[in-house]
């Protein structure tokens, strides 16, 4: 059976709004992708096209050079890149600097940095996890020392989404060593002709291949004070948690559409494979399978739609959307691994989608906090 594929959150515009960003993913992205994952990035261009499109920083007010949508307009282009399995554009990263720049900047930064990152001009990258420090981000050991006109930074960054072709980072650091939480700060790093500022390995992954995941130096680079998020010392931990529950929505909003895509492929699959005689769909096994996995998307879509209704009106609060990112990551990797049970031998084959949407999956449960942050944060709202 096809899965009713209506969000309750969708109308008329959003789906007209949902072609033009097919049109772009399947002229643009996809015949370039399997190139992109042995380059390890999809380059500049695609991000500028893309910006010229007006599909990057759709819900970032016009004012500020975005699109003037809402969260919709972003969902519509997670679920269609990651229904195809094409990670390379981590669009999601992005609109997440963005959103720190819109929600915690000054005046001056969001007419700075806003609209180059619409048009895709400036590509947004974070950096938060460390060789020694990932979920536990008062660990950080990257700081920022006070200079005569701002900041100088020292420290590496690693895993970090759009690393390689990132022209802005939002650096999280220390800048109070004796404090924890309270210590932690964000300074804005442009990276073109910085001083001290290097790019080390792209580095190969299991999944997402075409995704620019790099790692970054920073040895005595130099920012002017106006580059310090919002303009008040020791605001970066705080701007970071008032922030996660967007993040962790897209992720669950990505998960979801990933599902779909997998069991699309799968039912297409099984309807057209013959074992003993009669396509596998026809097998009881296969039929029982398909009728779990299309009742979990099922029952996941209306959870998510509900979330994203919450984050429209202001009311998705950190556990709830922990929830979705625990439950929808969890989940993905469960039907993500059936369906490649399914298609057997094939499943196996990077050719095949499901075997890229497999691979990519698996760091979904990691990412934007650990399924085991997931958890702990929920308890703690109980």
């Amino acid at each position: 059976m096809p899965i009713d594929l209506q969000r309750s959150w969708s109308d008329a515009d959003l789906e007209q709004y949902r072609d033009t960003v097919v049109r772009f993913i399947r002229t643009e992205l996809a015949p370039a992708d399997a190139q992109a994952r042995r380059d390890g990035n999809v380059g500049h261009g695609v991000w500028r096209k893309a910006g010229a499109l007006g599909v990057l920083c759709a819900d970032i007010p016009e004012e500020w050079g975005g699109g003037g949508g809402d969260f919709r307009h972003e969902a519509v282009f997670y679920e269609e890149l990651a229904r195809r399995a094409l990670s390379g554009m981590n669009v999601s990263v992005h609109s997440i600097v963005a959103h720190y720049l819109l929600n915690h900047g000054t005046e001056d930064q969001k007419r700075r940095y806003l609209p180059l990152m619409a048009k895709g001009e400036l590509i947004g990258a974070i950096a938060m996890t460390e060789p020694g420090a990932g979920s536990d981000l008062q660990g950080i050991r990257t700081r920022a020392t006070p200079t005569a006109g701002g900041w100088r930074i020292d420290g590496s960054k690693t895993f970090i989404s759009n690393g390689l072709l990132a022209g802005l980072v939002l650096v999280v650091c220390k800048t109070d060593p004796a404090l924890r939480a309270g210590g932690i700060s964000i300074l804005i790093v442009e990276t073109d002709g910085q001083a001290g500022y290097r790019v080390g390995r792209v580095l190969h992954k299991m999944g997402m291949q075409a995704q620019d995941t790099s790692e970054l130096f920073f040895d005595g680079v130099e920012v002017p004070e106006q580059n310090l998020l919002g303009g008040i010392r020791g605001r970066g931990f705080y701007q970071l948690m008032s922030d996660l529950p967007y993040e962790r929505l897209a992720i669950g909003v990505m998960a979801l559409a990933a599902m779909e895509g997998a069991y699309q492929a799968t039912l297409d699959h099984t309807r057209e494979r013959q074992a003993f005689g009669k396509p596998l769909a026809e097998l009881q096994n296969t039929r029982f399978k398909l009728a779990e996995i299309a009742t979990r998307i099922t029952v996941g879509r209306a959870f998510v739609d509900k979330c994203v209704q919450r984050l429209l009106a202001g009311e998705l609060d950190t556990a709830t959307a922990s929830m979705v990112k625990l439950w929808a990551s969890e989940a993905q990797g469960q039907v993500v691994d059936e369906c490649v049970q399914l298609f057997g031998g094939y499943g196996y084959m990077d050719e095949y989608l499901v075997s890229r949407l497999y691979t990519d999956a698996r760091v979904q449960r990691i990412y934007g906090g650990t399924s085991e942050i997931m958890k702990e944060v929920i308890a703690r709202s109980l």
